[in-house]
């Protein structure tokens, strides 16, 4: 296992624990340019988010900024959904076009999440009809399933349109909805490997679950003890767009 990959991991997972997301995303794209198996690559990253974002969801539901019961339509069809996706076998290409273009999303979001309001006591948060909820969920989640992520870089920018919550509730939720969907297309994807018989080479790859548990504790510490927000955004947005840039280039010379 390459020392710069773990050593990747583990910053990553610091910055994208600070700021309440997993980092699916970004470390599906390294291990794709690392020049890992793309068919074992989802497996490996869902574990890697779910280690993470464990520790986000506990640190917000101590907060009680954590609202399960107003997030229950989105996860109802989001849920089988990242399930549906991990199963589903997809091409290479297809496979690194979506995830340079889910990193694009995210890197975007985050880059001009710096000027939304951390709260604003004045303002009631608006009810989703549970139609619309249901319909986002499972769009989300039968994505986040294909290109093994949490789909919480879809999640936030749709909550804060929608005017759900405010920025720690929109967090919260953010979390749990990673958190869930990650276990849910893991299992798809579990199943996906042990059918092609794939899932033994991914063993190697056990220092990374390591370094991201150590790296998201690092990362809930940098934002329990507040820790100026907008400059670990940019930092992290800066991150994910050139990783993004570099996995669509190579998209391009792939189609």
């Amino acid at each position: 296992m390459p020392i710069v990959l773990t050593a990747a991991f583990f910053i990553t997972a610091i910055l994208y624990a600070s700021v309440g997301f997993g980092g699916g995303s970004t470390y599906n794209a390294l291990l794709v340019l690392s020049g890992a198996d793309y068919r074992l690559v989802p497996a490996i990253a869902l574990v890697c988010n779910v280690i993470v974002v464990t520790g986000g969801v506990w640190r917000f539901s101590r907060t009680g900024d954590l609202s399960a019961q107003r997030l229950a339509p989105f996860l109802m069809t989001s849920v089988p959904a990242a399930w549906i996706g991990g199963r589903l076998a997809i091409s290479e290409t297809t496979f690194v076009g979506l995830l340079g273009a889910a990193l694009l999303i995210s890197g975007v979001h985050l880059a001009l999440q710096r000027g939304t309001p951390q709260s604003d006591p004045a303002s009631q948060p608006r009810r989703v009809p549970a139609v619309l909820a249901a319909g986002i969920g499972g769009a989300i989640g039968i994505l986040s399933g294909l290109v093994g992520i949490g789909g919480g870089i879809f999640l936030a920018p749709v909550l804060y349109f929608l005017r759900w919550g405010n920025a720690k509730q929109i967090a919260a939720a953010c979390s749990l909805f990673i958190l869930v969907n990650s276990l849910s297309g893991l299992v798809g994807q579990v199943l996906k490997l042990q059918d092609l018989a794939l899932l033994s080479l991914a063993l190697p790859y056990w220092p990374l679950p390591l370094a991201v548990l150590i790296g998201g504790q690092m990362g809930s510490w940098l934002a329990g003890y507040h820790i100026k927000p907008d400059i670990i955004r940019i930092l992290t947005a800066i991150l994910i767009l050139y990783v993004s840039a570099q996995l669509l280039l190579r998209w391009g010379a792939m189609i």
